[in-house]
């Protein structure tokens, strides 16, 4: 367990969550707002290294009790069908602290002598539920590395995406290459993370992901992405793409694409991820975890398993998405370019966040 940080803490939150931010945002709309337009991903990180990308991730909010005819918490939190709009929700707190009312953890793992050559948090959620929570906040998060205690972190980076079933969604993120370098793998926490709970049509989601690229003399030589933004699809529209900068990989490549994700929800069915080289026929990415149809299903995934290592570990977490994908299909025939596709089909959700490792050519 992680050591009590009662006095650190209580100091710590004060001046985190009582000052002023320094990012300015429009205040919240108001249900009736018009959805605003897609905000594209831009590439934030690249470099072709002997190495790979690492992440650590984990929602911060899930049921308290179920609505209607909907199935238990105990049911939805083992992995079972079950949406956000259909709970009354509430933080996931795991280090017992009184000063803090979210908080969870993720084991961040890499290859043993690994360099960290960037790290990057990224953290966001819905702030219209049943309560509002004020945008001023989005910004800011208490972080504790491996052994260590809360520290604040503030966002370089937020989006923000408001719909019209009432949603308030923002994505924030961070820099922070030098806290990973210098505290390594482990099981790192993160707190206070600006969500709202309750219950609404829109439904109550949020979450934090880990993106490390590191390099490692062992590991195969790979180009190394990463892309943000807040990017909106829903059943209107018929999806965006995404083109890679040019990159060459041999036939027979191997390599992976990963996603951050908010709202998408498990059964709702028709939402899809696709990787095609060189202008080739796209190659659907899923997994026994991801299907086809449902990629933004609730889930944090590696290649179809559960991540090990996060606390708590809920199989379906209700609106926060962060899965890796293996790419292998898509790239046997090797190019110089990669598109990414995404699609919707009864799904609205929000992609924050993708990051790719693909083979180099020697």
């Amino acid at each position: 367990m992680m050591e009590k940080r009662k006095s650190a803490v209580r100091g710590l939150c004060c001046a985190v969550f009582c000052a002023a931010t320094t990012v300015s945002l429009a205040p919240p709309a108001s249900s009736a707002s018009a959805p605003e337009p897609r905000q594209a991903l831009k590439e934030r990180y690249h470099a072709t290294l002997n190495g790979g990308i690492a992440t650590a991730a984990n929602s911060s909010i899930t049921c308290l009790k179920p609505v209607a005819n909907a199935a238990s918490c105990s049911s939805v939190q083992k992995g079972g069908p079950g949406r956000n709009s259909e709970y009354d929700m509430f933080y996931s707190d795991v280090d017992r602290d009184k000063n803090t009312y979210n908080s969870t953890r993720a084991a961040l793992r890499m290859p043993a002598n690994s360099q960290v050559k960037y790290a990057r948090l990224y953290w966001g959620g819905n702030l219209r539920v049943g309560e509002v929570k004020p945008a001023k906040d989005n910004g800011r998060v208490l972080v504790a590395e491996p052994r260590g205690s809360y520290r604040a972190l503030k966002a370089d980076t937020i989006r923000t995406h408001r719909r019209s079933d009432g949603a308030d969604a923002y994505h924030a993120s961070a820099n922070v290459t030098s806290l990973v370098r210098s505290s390594g793998p482990g099981a790192y926490t993160v707190a206070q993370l600006n969500v709202a709970k309750g219950r609404s049509t829109a439904g109550a989601w949020g979450g934090w992901t880990l993106v490390v690229a590191y390099e490692n003399k062992k590991s195969p030589r790979r180009h190394l992405s990463v892309w943000d933004g807040l990017a909106a699809t829903d059943r209107h529209t018929n999806g965006f793409s995404l083109a890679t900068r040019p990159m060459s990989f041999p036939a027979g490549a191997k390599g992976s694409v990963g996603v951050v994700g908010y709202d998408g929800d498990r059964g709702s069915g028709g939402d899809s991820i696709s990787l095609s080289a060189n202008k080739r026929k796209g190659t659907p990415l899923s997994n026994s975890a991801n299907p086809g149809s449902d990629a933004f299903n609730s889930s944090i995934t590696n290649l179809g398993r559960e991540v090990p290592g996060r606390v708590p570990a809920h199989r379906n977490t209700l609106g926060y998405d962060s899965d890796r994908f293996d790419a292998q299909k898509a790239l046997l025939s090797g190019g110089n370019s990669l598109l990414v596709r995404f699609t919707s089909g009864r799904d609205d959700y929000l992609l924050g966040a993708l990051y790719t490792q693909v083979s180099a050519r020697r």
